[in-house]
Parts: structure tokens; sequence; C-alpha cells
């Protein structure tokens, strides 16, 4: 494969323009343009950077034991410079509110809502309905705001996460936009572009008991636990709709209840998140998704300590 062809899926895949492309491999726009086009080659030591970049987007990236622990105790060791991180966030509004921005926009653009950020922002604290936008997405966002405020009382008052308390999170993500909110799914479902089986629906009622048991299990390695049981969440998707959103909502469950930042899953990151998140359900290994959550993490730790991702 030519340098051409990668640097044309690594654009695909991250979505990020050829200007933001540039910057990631440190060079003008003009250098990048110009491999881009075939018009100039990089240097081997740039060539080296793009495959390994190529590598990472597409999941074929080997993820170096050593390298992922470490993002793992750092992540661990700011766990414990936060008394409560769901006191901290429900005791301060600025923190809050940054949350309830960043987890609905980022959450339901990756579902495919077209509302912008300050859109959601405008939805969200100022209840202004926008003319121009599906009145669809924008209850969406206001359901997203009402389950997110749901998942804080309830770990802030030491909620068990269990059957209960994921059909109550679909109940308000869904409520007034499909009648079987709160309710499993009771049909056969595929997931769109992957070659991907989900749970026979009649086995559904056996299987989740068993995966929201495995959320309380005690563990020193939340990160791998929620990439697990994320993994599986969406491979058996439980309902007719909403089981990216819900399963990004029970992961920020479980890492509140560890006492991490939710994970900051961002829109620009859909294609990367679903790689590492197949590569999870059908190679038997998680590591790249593992890799990819102690990021998002880290990305919730800024909000708490107020250095606000942008």
């Amino acid at each position: 494969m030519t340098i051409q062809e990668k640097l044309r899926i690594i654009q695909k895949v991250t979505g990020l323009t050829q200007t933001k492309l540039a910057e990631r491999f440190g060079v003008s726009f003009t250098a990048f343009n110009g491999w881009w086009t075939g018009k100039s080659s990089p240097r081997p030591k740039m060539q080296v950077k793009i495959s390994e970049l190529f590598l990472e987007i597409t999941g074929q990236k080997i993820i170096p034991a050593d390298q992922l622990s470490a993002k793992k105790q750092a992540l661990a060791k700011k766990s414990r410079e936060h008394g409560s991180i769901i006191s901290e966030i429900l005791d301060n509004p600025d923190i809050r509110d940054t949350f309830m921005l960043k987890l609905t926009y980022h959450s339901n653009r990756i579902e495919g809502s077209t509302l912008t950020e300050p859109d959601t922002a405008a939805i969200l604290f100022d209840n202004v309905a926008l003319p121009n936008k599906s009145l669809t997405e924008q209850l969406e966002a206001k359901n997203h705001q009402t389950a997110l405020s749901y998942l804080f009382d309830h770990i802030a008052s030491d909620g068990d996460l269990n059957e209960s308390f994921v059909l109550k999170l679909h109940g308000i993500l869904m409520n007034g936009v499909r009648s079987d909110a709160g309710s499993y799914r009771r049909h056969a479902v595929r997931i769109l572009g992957v070659n991907l089986s989900t749970a026979n629906y009649v086995k559904i009622s056996d299987l989740m008991p068993v995966l929201m048991t495995e959320t309380a299990l005690q563990t020193d390695d939340i990160i791998a636990v929620c990439a697990r049981i994320h993994s599986r969440f969406e491979h058996t998707h439980p309902f007719s709709d909403g089981n990216g959103r819900v399963g990004r909502l029970l992961m920020s469950a479980m890492l509140l209840k560890a006492n991490f930042s939710p994970a900051i899953i961002r829109q620009e990151q859909k294609q990367l998140y679903y790689t590492y998140l197949y590569k999870a359900q059908t190679k038997n290994d998680q590591s790249q998704l593992e890799n990819f959550l102690c990021d998002a993490v880290l990305e919730g730790f800024r909000i708490l300590e107020r250095d606000e991702i942008v």
C-alpha cells in the first residue's frame, strides 16, 4: 500500500482535514499536500510515523502492555487525588454543566444528530427551541440531559448498577421518541456496517442480568472491565434503538462508581471508537479499546480540574 493510500484511509477514518493532519505530523500544509498529491514523498522516519498511525486507526497496532499499564496507573493516581468525584460534579455547577454538555453533544452526535455544540448548549441550558432543527433531535438532547441527571443522583445515593437502572436510562432517553422506551427489543436487529450478529432477542432477558452482575464485581482495573462490559453490551444490542447512548451512559456510571471521571468519547473519534470496539468484539483483543478509553477518561479529568477541553 502506498503512502498516498494510507493517508487517504487515515483521513477518512479520523475525519481530520489536511491542515489538521499536517499538524498531527508536525509539518507544513505545503509539505503534507505534496505527499497527498504524490508530488513529493515523506522522509523515511516520517513514513514510519504514517505507517504507525495507519496501523493504529485500522485496529492493527499492538499496544505494549507497559504503555497501557502506565496510563492506567496515571488515571488511578488522579482518582486518588479526588476524594469523591460524583460529589465534586454535583457541588460545582460549572463542572456539572460541562459534563452535561460534552457527554450529551458527543454521544448524540456519534449517533447521527446534526445539532452543533452551541445548539446543544442552547437547548440544555436556555430551553431554546431551534426552528431549523429536528424536534426529535432536540428532544433527544433534553432526554440525555435528564438521563445524566438521574445517573449522577443514582451514583451519589450509592444506587446499584442493575437491569432496572439500565431500563430506566433507556426509558428516559427514548421518552417521547419511541413507544418501546424502557423495554428490551422483541425482534431481530443488525448493526449496520459490520459483520457482527447481535443476540437473539428471546435470550436478552437471560443475558442482561448476567452482564449487569459483572458491573458490580470488585476490580483493580476498571478500564479493562468497562471495555469488556461495553463491548458485550453493544454486541448484545438489547434495545431497538439507543444502545450506543445507553452503553456509554452505563460506562460513565461504572467509572463514577470507581471514582473515575466519565469518559469523553468525542464525535470526531467516532470511526476510531467503532474500529476498536469491533476489534474487541471479534478478535478477543480489547487493548486498543482500553487505550482509547484511558485517553477519553483523561479528558474527563480535565473537566474536573477545569482544564477544559475544546
